[in-house]
């Protein structure tokens, strides 16, 4: 567990070799996706707001169930009111079904041809179940009212997709390009060359010491300059170029806030022919493309994890309230006033919270106790300091934390953005720890990963936790963690 004291480390603020240095390999693999640091040249927080989902299409909707009025009434089947709202239903649930009425996003530029067969069959399928179900219809009446409603179906959904390529064209959405430099740049080219798709690349966003050569657009490096570029050119759209993107773990923190401003995320197959996945009806400049949505951490178990914190943090924190009186009279008597300590962290997704726990040390200043590495021996901590700091009772008052929905009973510990900046450019995995809220203990902690040890180690077992989650791994870690309060080591 990482604490409030403030001891100076070596390499300018870098914890000691135990840390990041040990198996540092650098960061030529992965994006840097840090959360945003204290940077004044910084943009200001976009406010929060979540992607739109895609929703369904009402224009194609409207002009099917209008093909399908007219069908009725040209073709001569007569139907009355109540069959010819059914078949309407009828029609719209079988084309939504097969994903007729998905909105095209940067895929805007599809074609009807390619639906006339899923039109057609469909049509055909209702118009015949129709039949079943009224048997005294004239067959000739029924297939013109089908040719019909097909044919205007098509000629609706034609005339739309038109439009709306001409609209792109004249307004293209502004888009970012992640991945490696290869592949952004590729993209990045193939977009340039076809104005018509309607998408306009406005920067890339790549591995912070891979070389871009000749690039066309604006490079991006941190989370600062992403956020910039979204702001300054109103992107819509993020192209993740990647194979890894649609997994979230090397992007996940970059994925969460991308959709935290309301992008659209969408990931672009550059694979070499005959190697990509097939997405048919859905490419962009002749690359597969598909929707990515951000995060593991939207997982219906989640719920699960949250009520369990619930049930214990609450009953503990009134159980513990006594301890936590005890705890704050004792310090404020050894150290005087102001025993709370509240501090900046990184949680969730890359977004920062206030945590709150016993003050064990007073650093110098609030740069200092954001900046320096904690160790569990610093001479300034007083006796009582160091008493909590060893049994963890310093940490007691997490579980307002927890309630507030801030952190997790079980999850990877908090760090401040200092140090999350510093990891996540020394070590590939560290920015996938943040898929999962943080909690009060974790598989690390209970590994003996606590205070000056591995960030690699602690960044493999947080992520083997993450990947292999369940509620039951919450109750053993929760169980292990009581087991190692009898033999406390301090953090």
């Amino acid at each position: 567990m990482t604490a409030d004291n403030t001891v100076p480390s070596p390499g300018g603020g870098v914890p000691s070799p135990a840390g990041p240095r040990r198996g540092g390999g650098g960061a030529a693999g992965a994006v840097s996706v840090v959360a945003p640091g204290r940077a004044s040249a910084a943009p200001p927080p976009l406010p929060p707001r979540r992607a739109p989902r895609p929703r369904t299409d009402t224009v194609l909707m409207a002009a099917d169930g209008c093909a399908v009025l007219l069908g009725a009434a040209v073709g001569g089947a007569g139907l009355p009111r109540a069959a010819a709202a059914a078949l309407v239903v009828c029609v719209l649930v079988l084309n939504g079904h097969a994903g007729l009425y998905r909105p095209g996003g940067i895929t805007v530029a599809r074609g009807v041809l390619d639906e006339v067969p899923a039109l057609v069959f469909r049509a055909a399928v209702a118009w015949c179940l129709l039949a079943a179900v009224r048997p005294g219809l004239a067959l000739s009446a029924l297939a013109a009212s089908c040719g019909v409603q097909a044919a205007v179906s098509v000629a609706a959904r034609a005339g739309a997709y038109g439009v709306r390529r001409r609209r792109a064209a004249r307004s293209p959405r502004s888009a970012l390009v992640v991945g490696p430099a290869t592949a952004a740049l590729r993209v990045t080219a193939a977009l340039g060359r076809r104005p018509q798709v309607g998408i306009r690349p406005v920067g890339m966003v790549v591995p912070v010491l891979q070389p871009v050569p000749e690039p066309t657009v604006p490079v991006l490096r941190t989370i600062e300059e992403v956020q910039r570029a979204v702001i300054q050119n109103s992107v819509r759209d993020v192209l993740f170029t990647d194979a890894d993107a649609a997994d979230h773990h090397s992007h996940s923190v970059l994925l969460a806030q991308l959709e935290g401003w309301g992008c659209a995320l969408w990931h672009v197959d550059t694979r070499a022919p005959g190697t990509a996945e097939a997405l048919p009806g859905a490419e962009l400049a002749g690359f597969p493309v598909r929707r990515v949505q951000a995060a593991d951490v939207h997982r219906p178990g989640f719920a699960v994890k949250r009520a369990l914190d619930l049930c214990v943090a609450l009953p503990a924190l009134l159980l513990a309230a006594p301890v936590l009186a005890v705890c704050a009279a004792l310090l404020r008597a050894s150290d005087g006033p102001g025993v709370v300590f509240r501090q900046e962290r990184v949680g969730r997704d890359g977004r920062s919270f206030t945590l709150c726990k016993f003050r064990t040390l007073r650093p110098a200043d609030a740069h200092e106790a954001a900046t320096r590495w904690s160790v569990a021996d610093d001479e300034r901590m007083s006796r009582t300091g160091r008493v909590m700091r060893l049994t963890s009772l310093d940490e007691l008052l997490n579980l307002w934390n927890v309630v507030r929905g801030d952190m997790s009973l079980v999850g990877p510990r908090p760090e401040r953005p200092y140090f999350v900046a510093q990891f996540g450019q020394s070590h590939p995995g560290y920015p996938a720890r943040h898929r999962m809220p943080v909690g009060i203990t974790g598989l690390a902690q209970v590994e003996g990963l606590r205070g000056d040890t591995s960030i690699e180690d602690r960044a493999r077992y947080d992520n083997y936790y993450i990947d292999h989650w369940s509620p039951w791994q919450d109750v053993c870690v929760l169980l292990r963690t009581a087991a190692s309060l009898v033999r406390p080591t301090g953090s």
